[in-house]
């Protein structure tokens, strides 16, 4: 065994779990200590400075200037009583990470002394470099003026000895430059076309809220180790490695007892969650070994995807005070489940009403049944806009393996609530619309209480399913920001909404009664919207075919699937979100960022293979030619040395077809690449990197996996999965 990989797996083997001191005061004493939320403004605000940025917040309008001093000095006066000595405006840039910059508490006093200072001016916007942020070619690096300005709706925090104000970000022309800002326009737009049908139903209703709650799926795996996997570290995944005799064919690991080391992480993750206001709730082991998955209670969509962000964060830092390495690459290993992000996500509105939940008379049901069948005709409309928000060249390789949904959307509505739009589709205005109680499942044994049924199953191989009171969008990655996939998802909501008011306003002038137009236009959307529904298994060959007749987008090229975000309908779907000039920048980075990582892993690859890999092969295959040269010796009767020398060299042989297959596949990616590189065009130069330079990595990891089949354990200088999967 190499030394690095031997003291990597002696040092993983030996580790002990690190113990963390655990508060004794109960959850809810220290939840939020570390936000500048409505229960810290109210102390450090006055009434007048509370009730008004409270209404900024709930009504979302725009922040009066002398406010925003007032609330400055509040939020410096906390953050200096809670050991923060710098501030910084933290963004979230088109690079599915954060982005903050570190700015001092500090200023003249005209005396030659400092003073702590914290304006309204400072909280209110800054001016980051945006010349060097992803833009798609609104910014050229000559240009760097760009602004980050606050969001009120969602809460300051400390980290450290940093106060972190959340901002949009945006260039000096006015595009964004960032996923919060059409984010939040989603967010409203939706609002107003939701609020608009809701007043058919309940006049009072004032505001809709978007509600998310994400499932956050990660990998952790020793220091140690991944120290030792250049390909881990750079790439965030393995570029070769031989599956493991063991994986998670026995299914022992999903749901099963938390490791010892892996606890005290969760531990320390959940309270400094807590402190920063995360109200995470569930934590379990996942299929795979090594894998995990934590969940929060949901919260306002805005405010879960920066809490979502945060936790990413929070996990790489405290991993590596736990000796761990948090994996967030949506298929690390080969093999085994890759980690998905399942975005929950409904619709509420300020009576307390939850919008996909059925009701208790017709009139709630109607309304039910109403936002169901827009949602429907929304994910029909936008199919490929709504694959293209979680597209990645990191989730492609989840996507449709290992119980993640296949790269088609479809909608999974169950039994129940299929029957139920199938009956609606053939009845009157006089019938009575009937969402049946959860029914009961007696096991007949006493003491076992009464199992009350969903009404609806789950079925893991849809992207997007019902899940009895939210849609539950499965397939988004691991590593993404949510923003992406809401924001298409509150948009095609929200365009579908204002035109179906449109057409039911239509009739109703027409002379049609409310409830007739209702009745008319829901069941023309069914009707219209019936292709997207699919209850089967995803995974199915037959369900691509099918897929395909029903019209559904089925391209699996990346690159290509990004063109559905500069469609027409696309265009029209992001009207006031996001203009055609930004979705075409937009566009733009993702293909810059897919030939990037595609790359990498590239440059990666062949690095290994070189460098790593094939000096080991050539120094084993000399190990058995002298053995064979030393047989002959021994062994001079030519069919005696052929029985005793047989396997040997069938093994060099073997070693000569793998290494000169590396070496001439490495060479021909390098090829590949170097040709890509001179294309011009972003899109172009993706699409060969997906079509010509990215199918060399798995054809250079086959023979490099037959090699670690056949060469002395000893001398293999990567950790292999028997040794990366196993937290001890």
């Amino acid at each position: 065994m190499s030394k690095l990989r031997f003291k990597a797996v002696a040092a993983a083997a030996n580790r002990k779990p690190v113990e963390v001191e655990k508060p004794k005061e109960k959850t809810s004493a220290y939840f939020g200590n570390k936000v500048f939320n409505r229960k810290t403004m109210i102390q450090y605000l006055s009434k007048a400075t509370f009730k008004a940025i409270t209404k900024v917040i709930d009504k979302g309008e725009v922040i009066d200037r002398a406010i925003a001093e007032h609330v400055a000095a509040g939020m410096r006066m906390w953050a200096l009583e809670n050991g923060a000595t710098h501030y910084t405006h933290w963004f979230h840039p088109l690079t599915d990470g954060t982005a903050e910059k570190h700015d001092a508490f500090v200023e003249h006093d005209g005396n030659g002394g400092m003073i702590e200072e914290f304006s309204g001016k400072i909280l209110a916007q800054q001016e980051p470099d945006a010349s060097s942020f992803p833009s798609g070619g609104l910014r050229n690096t000559f240009e760097a003026r760009g602004y980050s300005a606050w969001d009120p709706s969602s809460p300051a925090f400390i980290i450290g000895d940093t106060l972190c104000i959340p901002t949009i970000f945006i260039s000096y022309t006015g595009e964004s430059l960032d996923y919060k800002t059409p984010l939040l326009k989603s967010i409203s737009a939706v609002s107003k076309a939701a609020m608009d049908v809701c007043h058919y139903f309940d006049p009072q209703v004032s505001k809709i809220y978007s509600f998310l709650g994400w499932e956050q799926e990660y990998f952790l795996v020793d220091e140690d180790l991944f120290a030792a996997r250049p390909d881990l570290a750079l790439t965030g995944r393995t570029l070769m490695s031989h599956e493991s005799a063991k994986n998670q064919q026995l299914e022992d690991h999903y749901f099963g007892s938390i490791p010892q080391r892996v606890l005290k992480f969760m531990e320390d993750l959940e309270y400094q969650s807590y402190e920063l206001g995360i109200p995470v709730k569930t934590r379990h082991n996942e299929v795979a070994p090594n894998q995990f998955e934590l969940a929060p209670i949901y919260e306002e969509c805005n405010l879960a995807v920066d809490q979502n962000l945060l936790i990413m964060s929070l996990m790489e830092k405290i991993a590596r005070s736990h000796s761990f390495r948090v994996l967030l690459h949506e298929k690390p290993f080969k093999g085994i489940n890759g980690s998905g992000k399942h975005n929950n996500w409904s619709l509420g509105t300020d009576t307390g009403v939850n919008l996909l939940s059925p009701g208790k008379d017709t009139e709630e049901n109607l309304q039910f049944i109403t936002f169901i069948v827009n949602i429907l005709a929304a994910v029909h409309k936008n199919n490929a806009l709504l694959k293209a928000s979680i597209s990645s060249a990191t989730n492609a390789h989840r996507l449709g393996a290992n119980e993640a949904p296949p790269a088609i959307i479809s909608v999974f509505l169950g039994t129940q609530v299929s029957d139920i739009l199938d009956k609606f589709e053939s009845s009157s205005v006089k019938d009575a619309i009937v969402v049946d109680d959860k029914k009961g499942i007696s096991l007949g044994v006493g003491q076992i209480p009464e199992i009350l049924l969903d009404n609806t199953d789950r079925n893991r191989t849809s992207p997007f399913a019902f899940t009895g009171n939210r849609f539950e969008f499965r397939a988004v990655g691991s590593s993404a920001n949510c923003a992406s996939a809401m924001t298409a998802l509150n948009a095609s909501v929200a365009e579908q909404l204002r035109l179906f008011k449109i057409e039911v306003d239509t009739l109703i002038n027409k002379g049609k009664s409310k409830e007739e137009a209702l009745y008319e236009v829901l069941k023309k959307y069914i009707k219209e919207s019936r292709v997207i529904r699919f209850n089967g298994n995803g995974y199915s060959d037959e369900w691509k075919v099918e897929a395909k007749k029903r019209g559904l987008d089925c391209e699996t090229s990346v690159p290509v699937i990004y063109d559905s975000y500069t469609s027409k309908q696309s265009i029209k779907t992001f009207a006031n979100i996001l203009s055609e000039v930004e979705l075409h920048a937009r566009n733009e980075v993702k293909w810059e960022t897919y030939v990037k990582k595609i790359q990498i892993e590239s440059r990666v690859l062949g690095d290994l293979a070189l460098n790593h890999i094939i000096p080991v092969a050539i120094t084993y295959q000399s190990i058995l030619l002298e053995n064979v040269a030393n047989l002959q010796k021994i062994f001079t009767d030519p069919a005696k040395f052929q029985e005793m020398a047989e396997e040997q060299i069938r093994l060099i042989e073997k070693i000569s077809i793998h290494v000169n297959a590396i070496n001439a596949k490495v060479h021909g990616m390098i090829d590949a690449r170097k040709k890509a590189n001179n294309i011009e065009s972003e899109r172009e130069k993706a699409i060969e990197y997906h079509d010509v330079v990215a199918p060399f990595l798995d054809e250079i990891r086959y023979p490099i996996d037959k090699l670690e089949l056949i060469i002395d354990n000893n001398m293999w200088p990567l950790p292999k999965y028997r040794e990366l999967l196993f937290l001890r």
